[in-house]
């Protein structure tokens, strides 16, 4: 129930509820009901009265029109065409959890008044005043759909304490920050803080990101991770003195996890010729130097992530021209299927059961190195359109073998993989995954088969899912939000990066 006063005598009374509440609630179709479902009627009236007597406390419930509905977002491209201009809910929507409709249709009318005012025709009036209403209007539009997907999903919370539930609650539309809610309520905010290290920390009450953290057996002194970054700087798959400053260095500053960029598992899983790799001894004693540094010099722990770069490999540096195949030297790249990545790009071979037996076994091989090396870690690349990933997608994986087709045959491949990845580690490190939740393409992954892909992963024994997304395909087309995706600076689309990650 949202309610909110709208006089001095009354209030606004929203019920939500999702669709089979609400029928199991008994306001859907029934027989000889004098009105039909979605119209207010006196049985609704009765039955809310009786679910929220507690809160009415004696109260009555009055209708004013009241109807069932599933509430729509209204937006606008353009706000206004000759002299007919659009404010308020004609203009834009926003849910009724962030209590922001009125008061938006009243700083339109106020701001198209004032641009009425200072322009000399009304065409130059119109577009001065969408120019100035629109950006404010769409940000508050992200925020209420923030919040309007927390209601949706509330029973993902119901099960929290109290504290850490109301905190959420208040924090739903990413417009209120903690530090925002510390300057509006201290001993609140240090409540907060409290609850979360009795419960997920240490007992002593600090910012939760200083909080120590588990990941599988792997204990971190706090939860700041520093992501894998291409670097495209070794040579000959050897890591040298940039990754020994570069990880170093963010190790020394504090971070409780640092983590490799992609070290690939054989020459022909590199993305470009400068891709670090763990194909050999040499490299794998370069690695040592890394970690020994890490270990003896900081608190931090060192993670590498190992991949395989599928039809996406054998492409020039980035700042050479992303994506784009090598001038000469090329080699054969190979991916679920005989697809490439986007124009101009490689067109990989399909790989072969021998093709998958050769990537299981360098895998496995590269996961050995790697704990020969010091690294805490292991984490198994099967985000970004590489080799594992474009075994997940369908928009990728069109085979119409055991290894294409359906969820369950798309994870076949990766699963073997990791499996192969844990025997040789041998529970000495954990072992955690990387996925690509959302492909952004109309016939690839969403959200719910990121979902059952994750749940695949640890029923395999994952001790964490790295979550992010995209990059499948140059034919995404990427949603960004409050919170949740940020372009790279660099505009390449390689670094599309979902946020927060999910460890």
């Amino acid at each position: 129930m949202h309610g909110y006063p709208f006089s001095d005598t009354g209030s606004t009374f929203i019920v939500e509820m999702h669709d089979d509440v609400w029928e199991r609630a008994g306001f859907g179709a029934t027989e000889g009901q004098e009105f039909p479902p979605g119209v207010s009627d006196t049985y609704a009236v009765e039955r809310i009265r009786e679910i929220f007597a507690d809160e009415l406390a004696g109260h009555e419930v009055l209708t004013n029109n009241s109807k069932w509905l599933n509430f729509q977002t209204v937006r606008n491209e353009c706000w206004h065409e000759g002299n007919l201009v659009l404010l308020g809910d004609a203009a834009h929507t926003a849910h009724f959890s962030i209590g922001s409709g009125t008061k938006l249709a009243m700083e339109d009318a106020l701001a198209l008044a004032a641009c009425l005012h200072e322009h000399p025709t009304i065409e130059q009036a119109l577009a001065a005043y969408q120019d100035e209403r629109k950006p404010v209007v769409e940000s508050t539009q992200r925020a209420a759909q923030a919040s309007l997907e927390w209601f949706e999903r509330i029973g993902m919370y119901a099960g929290q304490e109290p504290t850490e539930f109301v905190f959420n609650l208040l924090t739903r539309s990413r417009r209120i920050t903690f530090e925002n809610l510390r300057d509006r309520d201290a001993v609140f905010a240090a409540q907060v803080e409290a609850a979360f290290a009795a419960r997920h920390g240490d007992g002593e009450p600090a910012p939760a990101m200083f909080q120590p953290v588990r990941i599988g057996g792997l204990e971190l002194a706090n939860r700041v991770v520093l992501a894998p970054m291409d670097m495209y700087v070794a040579d000959e798959g050897v890591p040298g003195e940039f990754h020994l400053v570069h990880l170093g260095s963010k190790a020394l500053g504090g971070a409780g996890l640092v983590m490799t960029e992609m070290t690939c598992v054989s020459p022909e899983a590199r993305i470009t010729l400068g891709c670090p790799g763990l194909w050999t001894d040499e490299q794998r004693d370069a690695w040592a130097r890394v970690t020994r540094f890490v270990h003896e010099r900081s608190p931090a722990k060192i993670g590498v992530q190992i991949g395989h770069s599928g039809r996406k490999g054998s492409t020039k540096l980035m700042w050479e021209g992303i994506d784009q195949p090598l001038e000469s030297g090329n080699w054969e790249v190979v991916g679920p299927s005989a697809l490439p990545y986007g124009p101009g790009c490689h067109v990989p071979r399909e790989a072969t059961r021998a093709d998958l037996d050769t990537a299981v076994a360098d895998f496995a091989a590269a996961a050995g190195r790697a704990v020969d090396a010091g690294f805490d870690l292991v984490e198994v690349h099967a985000a970004h359109g590489y080799l594992l990933s474009s075994f997940l997608s369908p928009a990728a994986n069109q085979r119409t073998d055991s290894y294409g087709g359906s969820l369950a045959n798309r994870l076949r491949f990766p699963l073997e993989v990791f499996d192969a990845v844990r025997e040789v580690v041998a529970g000495r490190v954990p072992v955690t995954v990387r996925i690509s939740a959302h492909d952004w393409l109309p016939d690839g992954n969403t959200d719910d088969d990121a979902v059952e892909i994750a749940r695949a992963f640890v029923a395999h024994g994952a001790a964490a899912v790295h979550v992010s997304s995209g990059q499948v395909s140059k034919e995404e087309k990427p949603a960004f939000g409050r919170s949740y995706q940020t372009p790279s600076p660099t505009g390449s689309g390689r670094r599309w990066r979902r946020r927060p990650a999910r460890w």
